[in-house]
């Protein structure tokens, strides 16, 4: 734990810009707040850095509510919504205060309409840029790129979800990690939720399979980005393309009915190879501007700004040889992996006498040196919408 926080003190000293720190667990109740509030008194008593807090939550957990100590905190500010006072962090009073490091807790919340940005990572952003340093934390379940797996995994549908760059590009990710027969018994004995709450949470979303399921997806996680960060160590400057030339390519459509989860497919797949990748959108002339209708227009601009949010670099191009357009670009981009949904509508037996070819197809039957992964459609249904517990 002291190494840790040396490095991270080691680029603090370092930095213009603030340098984020994430403390990233797999559940509520791991011990991620706990673990920021003794590496800020840690900074403040030994280091004599100046420490405040930005944002806490301690839900009421006597544990983490002790560990506060005489740590200054930034009061919130109160915005009024429907009537209802709401309090959010106040992002210009921390940069006016101006310390050498701030306390952010739970980073994937959602701020409350009228406050200055939409989400609270956004906050953080802005915080780093006036050159103040972050400590955060954050669930795994909450990448954006994640969503489907942890649906599947849990059946519950995450509400409040962050871009996979806000974590790829903290300059340090600590893994806070309990075995999942410690957190139930943290549960059981009151140190997670009040009484009244505890056989419900254990009989639900903390059962023992949940758990284990979203454990190893950090573990996971955290190996990828650290086998990345190795990588990026590595490789000589410059050299970049040259170690790694197969690109990953999304083929969009602007009807796709899955192009979500196609999207955060491509963004995983990229991560583990280290590659960049791409969005390409091909607008033939009957989707031009006068002709496509006002809600495919609106899913294909969500979709694309869904793109930027997991760090797609989007291309769109006019032209109505769809086929040709994709090749030439993948060509040109180095790209060794085109990701696609299924290609529309089968094509008619007595068009295919005539020799047509659906989209994939022909791109099969032109492929040069590529792989094509084609994703099915899935159900936007199933799961529940339940939001996790903090």
């Amino acid at each position: 734990m002291n190494t840790r926080a040396d490095n991270f003190l080691e680029m603090i000293r370092s930095s213009r810009r603030g340098k984020l720190k994430i403390y990233l667990g797999y559940c509520a109740g791991v011990g991620k707040t706990t673990q920021m509030l003794k590496e800020a008194c840690r900074l403040r008593d030994i280091e004599h850095m100046d420490v405040v807090i930005g944002l806490l939550e301690t839900h009421g957990r006597k544990e983490t509510a002790e560990c506060i100590g005489n740590l200054e905190m930034i009061p919130r500010r109160e915005i009024v919504h429907r009537g209802i006072k709401i309090t959010e962090m106040d992002v210009p009073a921390i940069i006016r205060r101006n310390p050498q490091v701030v306390l952010v807790d739970e980073l994937a919340h959602t701020n409350a309409p009228g406050s200055r940005n939409a989400k609270r990572y956004q906050d953080v952003e802005d915080i780093l840029d006036a050159g103040i340093h972050v400590i955060s934390t954050l669930n795994v379940q909450h990448l954006e790129s994640l969503y489907e797996i942890v649906e599947k995994s849990t059946g519950v549908k995450v509400k409040e979800r962050i871009p996979d760059w806000v974590v790829t590009g903290a300059d340090e990710v600590v893994n806070v990690d309990v075995s999942v027969a410690d957190l139930q018994q943290r549960i059981r004995t009151g140190r997670v939720y009040p009484e009244e709450r505890i056989d419900s949470a254990l009989a639900n979303f903390f059962k023992d399979s949940n758990l284990q399921q979203l454990r190893e997806l950090t573990l996971r996680e955290l190996a990828a980005q650290l086998d990345t960060r190795f990588r990026e160590k590595t490789v000589p400057e410059g050299k970049e393309e040259a170690v790694s030339p197969d690109q990953v390519m999304v083929c969009m459509s602007s009807r796709s009915p899955n192009a979500d989860a196609l999207l955060r497919y491509a963004s995983r797949i990229a991560g583990r190879l280290s590659r960049n990748w791409y969005v390409l959108y091909v607008q033939t002339s009957r989707e031009s501007a006068v002709r496509i209708d006002a809600a495919t227009q609106r899913h294909l601009n969500n979709t694309l700004e869904l793109a930027r949010q997991l760090g797609a670099t989007i291309f769109t191009y006019k032209s109505d040889d769809i086929v040709q357009t994709i090749l030439q670009f993948a060509k040109e981009h180095r790209v060794g992996h085109i990701i696609m949904g299924p290609s529309g509508r089968p094509v008619p037996f007595l068009q295919r006498l005539c020799g047509k070819r659906s989209l994939l197809e022909r791109l099969t039957e032109q492929n040069y040196d590529f792989k094509i992964v084609v994703m099915e459609h899935q159900s936007p249904d199933h799961g529940s919408s339940l939001g996790l517990p903090a």
